[in-house]
């Protein structure tokens, strides 16, 4: 006899647990289907694991530069195995606390490999035992996993992908990154600052691509001053993966193949998503280059039938994932959720410097034929960050400068992927740059570059 339910969720990543617990608030009776660990990669091995490592390397980076803030401290040394192992510490209670809400919220989790095979029906399956559910509604949220180089595939050893960098057998000492996204940029800085001599390969002509231009430049010098080697318009023609290291064959800018001896690569060129074997092909939902199609209330080409997160069209971040989840479930129980604005989804990077952003950059403006108006703030010119002896950074908003739209705002330096959801809700809200200007930020705060960034956009700047 299947089980019946309102709503299952496949996949309890940040995107499904928190559809999950939306549904259940609003009175519907909710399964989750899990094949490994609450929580899905972010949780586990992705956004919260990652964010411990980078807080020990930071603290590890303070210590060595004592002597700036007039102390000293004498012999320090990284563990790894330490800083791994918090590292984990920090995913198992997060995992525990996902399992709590679970329980919390009464929603019936079944752990095991989950597979559609009819519209409102789904087998889950695990230690060669299936079991069937029913729901209405159903809600895919399989997420993604790393993509592979075709030629020279992860083996955790030599070879890793994020999974593995996060928990590495030894230190490299020297680390070949290939693709600087947020993913590459972000190990790229941490092992940077744990001791490794760190090489990024970028195919595109500037690193974080995606990002404004400036932002791109200012990481780039920042990085290259901080030790890293930084190669873009560059690609890795071969790998050849040997006991103790790697050598690497890449083409620069300039067509000519260099070759070099790594004792580790990270692969972070983009990720595949989850779409395989979980019965999409048999009821026919539609998708794209592998990502399922929905519309902006999540629905998929098949009613009933719902996904989010990775597994559909970029951003790929977990709060866009978590966001959708919300649409999806109170779309199900009959509200009239918004639909996303990706305009509105901000973008975090935690190297360091941070970087941050939210909407349009320059560039991207000016190609949907809006005439801009463009403020720039130094970090150099704002008392705290001084202060804090991190004055290297800066903020860059773009207005409309018909309507005096914020269009987009991005940010480089010290905690500034805290400072962009200031930005993030003046977009939400439709704010201008007349509701910014008369915003009184506090003194001293680092987010007072976010005023005088508005202010500089029309000529008002007070500080530069």
């Amino acid at each position: 006899m299947a089980e019946n339910y309102d709503v299952i969720v496949l996949g309890s990543s940040p995107g499904g647990y928190v559809a999950a617990i939306r549904a259940a608030q609003l009175g519907l009776k909710t399964a989750i289907v899990e094949r490994e660990n609450l929580g899905g990669i972010c949780l586990n091995w992705g956004c919260i694991p990652t964010k411990a490592l980078l807080r020990s390397a930071e603290i590890f980076h303070y210590m060595s530069h004592a002597g700036d803030y007039g102390l000293a401290a004498e012999k320090i040394s990284a563990d790894i195995a330490a800083v791994v192992k918090r590292s984990r510490g920090v995913a198992r209670q997060l995992n525990q606390g996902v399992t709590h809400l679970m329980k919390k919220n009464k929603i019936t989790v079944h752990m095991g490999d989950g597979k559609l095979v009819a519209k409102g029906k789904l087998t889950v399956t695990k230690d060669g035992k299936t079991e069937e559910l029913t729901a209405k509604n159903i809600i895919v949220a399989t997420g993604a996993r790393a993509r592979d180089l075709p030629f020279a595939k992860a083996d955790g050893k030599r070879v890793w992908t994020y999974r593995h960098a996060m928990t590495p057998p030894e230190m490299p000492s020297r680390l070949l990154v290939i693709g600087s996204g947020a993913i590459g940029i972000e190990f790229a800085s941490f092992y940077n600052d744990m001791g490794a001599d760190v090489t990024v390969v970028e195919m595109m002509d500037r690193i974080v691509p995606v990002e404004d231009k400036d932002v791109s430049a200012f990481l780039e010098k920042a990085l290259k001053k901080q030790g890293m080697t930084i190669l873009t318009g560059a690609g890795v023609d071969k790998l050849e993966v040997g006991a103790t290291a790697v050598k690497a064959a890449i083409k620069d800018k300039d067509g000519k193949i260099v070759s070099g001896d790594y004792s580790h690569v990270i692969v972070a060129i983009g990720i595949v998503p989850n779409t395989e074997n979980i019965g999409l092909e048999d009821l026919g939902i539609k998708t794209e280059r592998g990502h399922i199609v929905t519309d902006p209330m999540c629905r998929t080409s098949v009613d009933g039938i719902w996904a989010i997160g990775d597994v559909t069209a970029p951003p790929w971040l977990a709060h866009k994932a978590s966001h959708e989840g919300v649409i999806a479930a109170e779309a199900i129980a009959g509200k009239h959720p918004h639909a996303m604005d990706v305009r509105n989804i901000p973008g975090c990077t935690y190297c360091h410097p941070q970087i941050a952003s939210v909407g349009l950059t320059e560039a991207k403006a000016k190609e949907a034929g809006y005439e801009v108006k463009v403020g720039m703030f130094p970090f150099i010119g704002n008392g705290k960050a001084i202060a804090l002896g991190e004055a290297e950074g800066f903020t860059k908003t773009v207005f409309d400068a018909r309507t005096g739209e914020l269009l987009g705002a991005h940010m480089v330096g010290a905690e500034v992927t805290e400072m962009i959801q200031g930005y993030t809700t003046a977009k939400t809200l439709e704010t201008t740059e007349a509701e910014l200007m008369h915003t009184v930020f506090p003194h001293p705060t680092i987010s007072e570059s976010m005023h005088e960034s508005v202010l500089a956009a029309y000529g008002r700047a007070l500080h530069i």
